[in-house]
């Protein structure tokens, strides 16, 4: 990464474009996360059962629906899952868990007399159960963000902490729109990458404050927007690199790691990417734009004396 010590990118003179399209890709997810799509919570937050079958021989999901319909178990999705003849069944908000699985067994059985059939996995949430979780981690996003505000406000300053809590917020609203634009399922495990979220995009972030802080003690008669652009430079080819390693991974999480943990795959692979770019054009620019509301600010006060 030789070729990206010495670079001279403008980051914080394009801070107002930056703005604009982070803004938009925000309000396009809110767009679908409050009146279209909304978000497809698991039956982790929800409620319900979900089990997954395999056949013998692939079977069509037409048929398996025709089937799972003629129970009346209620709400249900069929999909399939991974393997062509393994099919993942939802119902929500079920309220014979204990006996859902046998029924359903038994319904394929008789409609699908001459194939095996086997239920691998069966779990089931009940709805208060599903709302609690909801609640906690809503609540544990919430609490690592004033955490973070906390911590921050201690070894830097208070702009520096609204500034990383910004591009935290930023981070973790885009993806969500991701989440409910292509309408993928929001699990514990999901939640478990929007707090893996967080933490990187923050530590992508606090690397870039910790050479600002430096750069502000040693070029203090520099314009403070340059400042913080050099800064932005420096730590250019850490960022990439960082980024780019985690990228590989979580790349071979999505096409090696299975449909099991492809929602959580994809959490992290538009987060790491969100969180990079936002540590370079959200972060920093809140900051001079802080600075610049300060000082004209003070501008005003002494020309009212």
């Amino acid at each position: 990464m030789q070729f990206l010590t010495n670079t001279n990118f403008e980051f914080i003179d394009h801070r107002r474009k930056a703005f604009i399209v982070s803004a938009v890709l925000i309000l396009i997810g809110l767009v679908s996360i409050l009146f279209h799509k909304g978000l497809n919570y698991s039956i982790d937050f929800v409620g319900g059962s979900i089990l997954e079958v395999r056949f013998d021989e692939p079977v069509s999901t037409g048929d398996i629906r025709s089937s799972v319909a003629s129970t009346g178990v209620g709400t249900f999705e069929v999909q399939k899952f991974g393997d062509p003849r393994e099919i993942l069944i939802r119902v929500e908000k079920s309220s014979e868990s204990g006996e859902l699985g046998s029924t359903l067994l038994a319904a394929f059985e008789r409609d699908f007399a001459d194939r095996r059939v086997e239920i691998r996995r069966e779990e089931s949430v009940g709805p208060r159960i599903g709302a609690e979780l909801r609640q906690k981690a809503f609540l544990a996003i919430l609490f690592a963000l004033l955490g973070i505000l906390i911590y921050i406000s201690f070894r830097f300053e208070f702009r520096f902490a609204v500034a990383a809590v910004i591009a935290l917020i930023h981070d973790v609203l885009i993806t969500l729109g991701v989440f409910s634009i292509f309408d993928m399922e929001i699990s514990l495990a999901v939640i478990a990458a929007f707090l893996t979220i967080v933490g990187y995009s923050l530590n992508d972030t606090i690397v870039v404050f910790d050479r600002i802080r430096e750069d502000l003690r040693l070029y203090s008669r520099q314009p403070y927007d340059r400042v913080l652009n050099t800064a932005i430079n420096r730590t250019l080819s850490r960022t990439i690199l960082t980024s780019s390693t985690t990228l590989v991974v979580v790349l071979f999480l999505i096409f090696i790691g299975g449909s099991v943990i492809r929602d959580f795959s994809v959490a992290l692979l538009v987060g790491v990417l969100i969180g990079t770019y936002s540590s370079m054009y959200v972060a920093s620019p809140v900051l001079v734009e802080w600075f610049n509301w300060a000082a004209a600010r003070t501008k005003a006060k002494r020309a009212k004396k």
